[in-house]
């Protein structure tokens, strides 16, 4: 199989930057990830990643910078700004090791509440844009109208429209003055130096000012959909709030701070899942079917009640 041109010139310049502006080296490359969305190849201990079609310029611009300011909380890039291959930004990183999927005792919940509860005390400078959380989960949906015909699209589409406007990116956040990661679960987080540093937050795509709970939305509703054991989602929890995260209050129910994000985030993961499905002409797996029907029984429970939304 050819690689596309974008691949192979990623792979050359990630090959340049690691061997200081050769390529002949034994090591190689490896393809870390070739979507739509995103290209991202690792050369030695250099990561090159090709951003989405579109991406502003003006926008990633202070995200690489403000990562550059935070070597302790988020992965600083190698290079100070982006460069552009076959019309698309192109940006430079230093290798971490990825959290274990295959190991699920050994996730890191604790680092990643404690560094999203740091992340969300930085004052965030001027220039930041807006966190973009609900405009990604507006593209999900907006994908899945188009999808095609599937009996999951009614529900995931009542569910959304029963939002709040601000969470479906159609009106301001109620908060434009923390600073968030934007797309926070446990791929976004790394071991930098490789193998074994400390725990790192990556991928500033989404970062900007926002709504903190959107951050803890993900394992929230993972964890209301019965996916995240109690226990996990308790010692992020925990972790989050000794490092005196904002988003939700130092003890008691945190669901009136959780209950919207993690609706939306449910609604997005569903609209992804049968879109997806919709495609590969296949149907629902054990997973997306209880994202689904999630998103079926938001409609029976007010919100800001309960977690328990999807039980």
């Amino acid at each position: 199989m050819t690689a596309h041109p974008l691949l192979t010139e990623l792979t050359l310049r990630a090959g340049a930057l690691a061997h200081e502006g050769t390529t002949a080296c034994p090591c190689g490359a490896a393809v870390l990830a070739d979507r739509p969305d995103a290209t991202v190849v690792r050369h030695a201990d250099t990561v090159a990643k090709a951003h989405a079609p579109g991406t502003d310029a003006t926008g990633l611009a202070p995200r690489l910078a403000l990562a550059a300011r935070l070597p302790g909380i988020l992965l600083p890039p190698l290079t100070p700004t982006a460069t552009s291959l076959h019309g698309r930004l192109v940006t430079f990183w230093p290798y971490g090791t990825p959290v274990d999927p295959d190991d699920p005792d050994t996730a890191p919940w604790e680092a990643a509440g404690i560094l999203l509860a740091r992340l969300h005390r930085t004052p965030a400078p001027a220039a930041l844009p807006g966190m973009r959380g609900p405009a990604k989960a507006a593209h999900a949906v907006a994908r899945l109208r188009t999808a095609g015909a599937h009996p999951a699209v009614a529900p995931v589409l009542s569910a959304w429209g029963a939002l709040p406007a601000w969470a479906r990116a159609e009106a301001p956040m109620p908060d434009t003055t923390t600073l968030c990661h934007g797309d926070l679960h446990l791929g976004q987080l790394v071991r930098h130096p490789a193998p074994d540093g400390p725990w790192r937050l990556i991928d500033v795509d989404d970062l900007g000012v926002g709504v903190p709970a959107w951050d803890l939305a993900r394992p929230a509703a993972w964890y209301a959909c019965g996916l995240l054991p109690p226990e996990e989602w308790t010692r992020f929890l925990a972790a989050y709030r000794a490092g005196g995260g904002p988003a939700v209050p130092e003890d008691g129910d945190p669901w009136a701070a959780l209950d919207v994000p993690a609706r939306a985030l449910t609604v997005q993961t569903a609209a992804r899942a049968v879109t997806k499905s919709v495609a590969q002409e296949r149907v629902l797996d054990e997973v997306e079917q209880c994202l689904v029907d999630a998103c079926a029984r938001m409609g029976s429970v007010p919100p800001q009640l309960t977690a328990d939304f999807a039980k």
